[in-house]
């Protein structure tokens, strides 16, 4: 079973360690240097089907310059969202960035974190992946994915 990850983060050198960390898992790996641009954000309402998720793993920055990453995640659960596993990462969290992303349901990672951690928690994730799942096809939806070159990898 082949896991789908989305990363979400301003810097290009965060974007592609954590694409080669899932890459090397087997995973499906859709990055974007912002929110913006990532068709999760942009969404009306979760497009997914009943026993089907987006992507089975988010994993977003905290601070970044067009949409904070914790505006990002509760958008998606205020839409609905049924991806199971969601973190947020930042090395500079304040005390209430901490409580309302525990309070959201999200994993957290101070950075600069290790890729032990990362992989750690990877292993949770794929433990509690329920095989019978789906994944939404993005395609199917009309969402255009960039080639690797503007942000987006699939």
């Amino acid at each position: 079973m082949r896991l789908r990850a989305v990363v979400l983060d301003d810097e290009p050198i965060i974007r592609q360690m954590l694409w080669t960390l899932c890459d090397r898992r087997g995973y499906e790996v859709l990055t974007f240097p912002e929110p913006g641009i990532c068709p999760l954000h942009v969404m009306h309402s979760c497009p997914c089907p009943r026993g089907a998720v987006c992507a089975d793993l988010v994993l977003c920055d905290l601070r970044m310059p067009e949409v904070e990453g914790l505006d990002f995640v509760e958008g998606l659960l205020t839409k609905g969202c049924v991806a199971p596993h969601i973190a947020l990462m930042s090395g500079a969290w304040s005390e209430a960035a901490w409580a309302r992303a525990v309070w959201l349901g999200c994993r957290l990672f101070r950075k600069p974190f290790s890729s032990a951690e990362i992989l750690a928690w990877f292993d949770i994730v794929e433990s509690q992946v329920d095989p019978t799942r789906a994944l939404l096809d993005w395609r199917g939806q009309g969402w255009r994915i960039a080639p690797p070159a503007l942000g987006a990898w699939l």
